[in-house]
């Protein structure tokens, strides 16, 4: 499947473009790296040493708006200016422009990518089902992975003919699928949901809940498809274990009765390692940014400890406020970020975000 649409280039016309704009320019492999300057130059001069290195990406890029973004010393998160304001991007092209925009820089990332690596392409719903196209080209059908819906804000109460907006969407593909880095984090269940899924309050005062000693699935053969204590196992199940270990568990008091001599495990709340991630995201972005469309910080804390591992190197070539550089840093990853903003840069420089080695692609590095 392929997304048409005007002054669309040729993949090899491309790569032909990376390679002409490769120059003799140091560049440390062991150091994370800020540069300044069009991520479509710093990724054609990274593609030599760090093709296949990267185990994670993160972009943000423009959502096609059609708006200039301020900075002003009172209010960083602005489309409006006062006097003392200054551009911190401008984001005005055609469709056609800001397709192949994406699309362009999508194919360097895919070779920077590593085999086990993932990428997150934060976008809105207005531009964000032609861009979601344009992956399935990239990086194939098959390696998508998931649409997450975000929860930016509160509700919206504007006055149109419309239903208010108060999400954004991410869009989540692999290098390759079933190879991308997973950890499988946990987050802790919310109070009223404890509340609700550990409803039983033990002796000690310890909340729990209880569970079949059975799963669905007939066992054959084995010790899972026998009779436990006279007890039959029931039709189309087998045991959850070996039923000598229910004789533990029973001395234990890990056992729950019924009055009709029915047995069930008993799970307890300060024993439970946390529910999986799922595709809405409720993290609302900074009332108070210090750049425009500054994004959550927890939120890249979970997309980098989900994605990456302690030797990864993460990218963000939109790096913007640097939330996603702050947030491998304090995870103990390495690091790469591109801006072409100035305003952008020395956002980015104020950060804490360890050593590293900056390079002004425009002008001279450091």
């Amino acid at each position: 499947m392929e997304l048409i649409y005007k002054n669309k280039k040729d993949e090899k016309e491309i790569l032909k473009k990376a390679e002409n704009l490769k120059r003799d320019i140091y560049i440390p492999e062991n150091k994370s790296l800020l540069f300044k300057g069009d991520n479509f130059d710093a990724m054609s001069l990274l593609l030599d040493k760090f093709s296949g290195k990267v185990d994670l990406i993160y972009i943000d890029p423009p959502y096609n708006t059609s708006q200039d973004y301020f900075l002003s010393p009172d209010r960083a998160n602005s489309v409006s200016f006062s006097k003392d304001s200054v551009i911190a991007y401008s984001d005005r092209m055609s469709q056609d422009e800001y397709l192949e925009f994406i699309r362009q820089r999508l194919i360097l990332m895919r070779l920077l990518m590593s085999e086990e690596a993932s990428i997150y392409l934060h976008i809105d719903c207005k531009i964000g089902h032609y861009v979601k196209m344009i992956m399935d080209e990239v990086f194939g059908m098959k390696n998508f992975k998931n649409d997450i819906t975000r929860i930016k804000s509160n509700p919206k109460n504007f006055y149109r003919r419309a239903y208010g907006n108060e999400k954004d969407m991410i869009l989540f593909y692999a290098k390759n699928n079933g190879k991308n880095i997973w950890n499988d984090i946990r987050v802790p269940l919310e109070n009223d949901e404890l509340i609700r899924r550990f409803s039983k309050i033990d002796e000690k005062g310890r909340r729990y809940t209880t569970i079949p000693l059975h799963a669905p699935g007939e066992t054959l053969s084995g010790p899972t498809g026998q009779p436990w204590r006279d007890i039959p196992v029931p039709k189309g199940r087998h045991w959850r274990t070996d039923p000598k270990e229910f004789d533990i568990l029973d001395e234990q008091g890990r056992i729950e009765w019924s009055s009709t001599g029915n047995p069930r495990i008993k799970k307890y709340a300060d024993e439970h390692k946390g529910k999986k991630v799922q595709d809405v995201w409720r993290f609302k972005d900074p009332q108070n940014p210090v750049y425009p469309t500054e994004k959550n910080s927890q939120m890249l804390d979970q997309i980098i400890a989900q994605s990456s591992k302690e030797d990864s190197i993460v990218m963000d070539c939109f790096a913007g406020s640097g939330t996603a550089l702050k947030s491998a840093y304090k995870l103990g990853r390495r690091w790469i970020g591109i801006d072409n903003s100035g305003a952008a840069i020395e956002v980015i420089r104020k950060c804490q975000i360890g050593e590293y080695a900056f390079l002004d692609i425009e002008g001279s590095a450091e």
